[in-house]
């Protein structure tokens, strides 16, 4: 199977991905039942983005062509993969770094997010039923020759310790800030609005925590966040805000809210669900000093830096952590 054939079944893919076959339709509803987190509108968002930021024919060849020894790589290896479940189908970078490669792969996918990856599984194996020499599942993770783990801070511990012998790549937990100026338009803090509540704020590309000059107007913010105002009806995040809103009260913080998000000032770049971070400044050069080298921070928007409302679209090249999986996987 070479690599022409593996980008032409991951472009059928991305095809049938974009679709709407009876079966893919039902396995999206099915992976929404069992992870109410995984709303229709999310699992839309998340595959439209593999179907067309990583499926393209071009995008995938631009991507792989700047590795010239894929096809002169050596031996295959049989890679592990421990996958993520806060978003639907955030492991498939992962799963297709593998795939291209021309390594073997055995996914454990999570108990949140156990639905799609197998569906688009198995429809490589009707494709082409040779894929199944290359991807398999398995519960336990047990002889493969190297690992890609992605967890929590506490899970990562143990990643480190279970798979210390072989190579490996453990991501921890990340998240992503905004740098605002004042100089945004309405139109930037819709988009703004899209990079913190999209999928509930549970990826680590999801802002949590903005900054702000000293005399900022938060007002036309929140106003302009009432855009997912809708959210604040489904029952699990409503459940956290109205917890995140106890506690600010019972702590007497000051907090301000639209009716579906609090903004609390907090040094924290990480939040919970339903609250945003903010922290004043008076020097922006000393906030980009300290991101710069944060391994807490994925991505940061701005004004001259990611475009507001392209957190939660990266491309092929925008590695989690900054880790190159490609290359680690041709280095094997």
């Amino acid at each position: 199977m070479d690599l022409q054939h593996r980008i032409r079944l991951l472009v059928e893919l991305g095809k049938y991905i974009l679709g709407k076959n009876e079966s893919w339709q039902s396995a999206r509803q099915k992976a929404f039942h069992e992870n109410p987190w995984f709303t229709p509108e999310f699992i839309e968002l998340a595959t439209r983005q593999i179907g067309e930021d990583f499926l393209e024919k071009s995008k995938l060849e631009n991507w792989i062509n700047g590795y010239n020894s894929v096809e002169k790589s050596g031996s295959m290896k049989n890679v592990g993969i421990v996958m993520a479940g806060n978003i639907p189908l955030v492991g498939f970078h992962d799963f297709l770094a593998v795939f291209l490669t021309g390594h073997k792969q055995t996914i454990k996918p999570s108990s949140k997010d156990n639905i799609l990856i197998r569906h688009l599984v198995d429809q490589l194996y009707q494709m082409d039923p040779g894929t199944r020499e290359f991807i398999s599942f398995e519960e336990k993770l047990k002889g493969c020759d190297a690992y890609i783990a992605t967890g929590s801070n506490n899970s990562a511990r143990y990643f480190e310790y279970y798979f210390a012998k072989y190579p490996h790549v453990i991501r921890r937990n990340r998240t992503s800030v905004a740098i605002l100026d004042s100089r945004e338009t309405d139109a930037d803090l819709l988009r703004l609005a899209d990079d913190v509540y999209s999928y509930f704020g549970l990826g680590c590309r999801n802002i949590t925590k903005i900054y702000v000059p000293e005399d900022y107007d938060f007002l036309p913010l929140l106003n302009t966040f009432s855009k997912y105002n809708y959210l604040a009806d489904h029952n699990k995040y409503k459940n956290n805000y109205d917890y995140q809103l106890a506690l600010l009260i019972l702590n007497k913080k000051f907090y301000m809210t639209n009716g579906s998000l609090l903004v609390t000032e907090n040094a924290s770049p990480f939040s919970p669900i339903s609250v945003l971070h903010f922290e004043y400044y008076k020097d922006i050069r000393k906030v980009e000093e300290s991101l710069e080298g944060n391994e807490d921070i994925q991505c940061v928007v701005g004004n001259g830096r990611l475009q507001f409302g392209r957190a939660q679209h990266p491309g092929l090249k925008d590695y989690a952590d900054g880790i190159d999986t490609v290359r680690f996987l041709l280095d094997l």
